[in-house]
């Protein structure tokens, strides 16, 4: 038995890793790389495989990098099944169908830049359409949390929660080679302990082979208890000043945390009296996902939600769907709060705040999670002065603060326990790490070899180690 890493292999992004066992190919998420506009859609339009030999696909989670080319799948006449948790399918349902929507806009919106001289910019063809989502939707079978089943011949799969968005997994495989049994544990990207609203990570036991994401593998976050203060004190002094805070979020998980922390600073009465815009149709939509699995609430959140009291709604939050509204509120300069997507700022409707704020210095974009090189978030990290906004160069002198603190990533140390835990419980005799950038990557490793683990891998794309 082998597996092969296809993708987050030395990078954070596009994740897939494909196993080779006696009796069946079975492909580990199927996700899209994220970064410059023409070297993602380069890298991501031909899957490093055949789709037809690949007999099931087994989906961690519902993030894009992790989910985003399974449409590619059943274009190119994948005949077999994706197993996930009826969460992560119900949120593929509404974010594979976002992409592909985006991509077509994207691509009519090239059309017309290249129709008006700016023969420049290369033409752009979508990944795929939304009858292809529609297909792959239809092979998704949900798999319950702790329950096992037999998914290939001589493949038994399990879910734990990973704890690190709504339905995420960590992966379990129990797979037959000949008279033995190994079993195989993918972490999928693994979540924090104590934070609100999902449950903490589970730890397997019995693990012959830990393929571990690796993210934050080089830092620490700062401590949770700590984030409500941290993002009361920007809030308001942004407001004093009479600017805006401009909050580019992931969709999935990351707005969810944001909203409810925001509730948490209404309920106290200490959140600025100014309205608080969610800014995102696909944010709304997952949202509303959220609401019909409480199965993946911690106890907290549970019993907050049986008072009837949503963690998702407040006195001066303000859900907002029409692109009217939406241009109503960038073209306003009144104090406010914006949450809006895309996480990395790419894409999407946070584009036309982040154009209408940056050149103020009363404004302020909070980063609240992980961004990839080259992207316009990672620019605004690096406090660049000078920054493109739809192809065009703005001046930055907002304030821009990281507040990474609500990462739904494991740091180092959540890491190391997971994997000490993982090597309690089993016999793991081999560590890969993927999903991570190189430094992160060679730190956690040297940790991990300094704690006791003999062989750890860090794979470059293209290699494959034996199960």
């Amino acid at each position: 038995m082998k597996i092969e890493f296809l993708g987050a292999a030395r990078t954070v992004t596009g994740s897939m890793h494909l196993l080779h066992t006696p009796h069946a190919k079975v492909l580990l998420d199927c996700g899209l790389f994220q970064g410059r506009r023409r070297e993602s859609y380069l890298k991501n339009k031909d899957l490093p495989f055949r789709p037809r030999d690949v007999d099931v696909c087994v989906l961690s989670h519902a993030h894009i990098d992790h989910s985003g080319a399974l449409p590619m799948l059943e274009k190119g006449g994948f005949q077999g099944s994706v197993w996930c948790t009826p969460a992560t399918r119900d949120l593929c349902s509404a974010m594979l169908r976002d992409a592909a929507m985006i991509q077509a806009q994207d691509a009519q919106w090239i059309k017309k830049l290249r129709e008006k001289g700016h023969l420049d910019l290369e033409s752009y063809e979508p990944l795929y359409n939304e009858k292809d989502v529609l297909g792959i939707l239809s092979k998704m079978i949900g798999l319950p949390y702790s329950n096992a089943t037999e998914i290939a011949p001589g493949v038994r799969l399990r879910f734990l929660d990973a704890g690190h968005v709504l339905g995420s997994a960590v992966v379990v495989l129990d797979i037959e080679d000949g008279a033995k049994s190994k079993r195989l544990v993918f972490t999928g990207d693994l979540g924090r302990r104590n934070m609100p609203i999902l449950r903490n990570p589970e730890i397997p036991d019995g693990a012959d082979f830990l393929l571990s994401e690796s993210t934050y593998g080089d830092r620490k976050h700062a401590p949770i208890d700590r984030l409500d203060d941290d993002l009361c004190e920007i809030v308001t002094r942004t407001i004093d000043r009479g600017g805006r805070v401009i909050i580019p979020t992931f969709a999935l998980e990351r707005a969810q945390e944001v909203i409810y922390a925001l509730k948490r600073l209404s309920q106290a009465g200490r959140l600025p009296n100014v309205p608080v815009y969610v800014d995102s149709p696909l944010t709304i939509r997952i949202t509303d996902v959220f609401k019909v699995h409480p199965e993946c609430y911690d106890e907290e959140t549970r019993a907050l939600l049986a008072t009837g009291d949503s963690p998702f709604e407040f006195d001066g939050l303000h859900y907002v769907n029409s692109v009217e509204d939406s241009k109503g509120i960038t073209a306003s300069k009144s104090p406010c709060v914006v949450l809006s997507a895309s996480g990395m700022c790419e894409s999407g409707r946070v584009l036309h705040h982040l154009h209408a704020a940056v050149e103020d210095r009363k404004n302020t974009v909070m980063i609240v999670g992980y961004q990839a090189p080259h992207t316009l978030g990672r620019r605004l990290v690096e406090q660049r002065s000078r920054v493109k906004i739809f192809g065009v160069d703005r001046e930055r002198r907002c304030e821009v603060v990281v507040l990474n603190g609500f990462s739904a990533h494991g740091d180092q140390n959540d890491l190391l326990e997971f994997a000490e835990g993982v090597r309690d419980r089993g016999n793991v005799k081999h560590v890969a790490l993927v999903h991570g950038d190189p430094k992160p990557q060679d730190v956690l490793a040297q940790k991990l070899n300094e704690r006791g683990f003999d062989s750890v891998q860090v794979p470059e794309p293209g290699d494959s180690a034996e199960v």
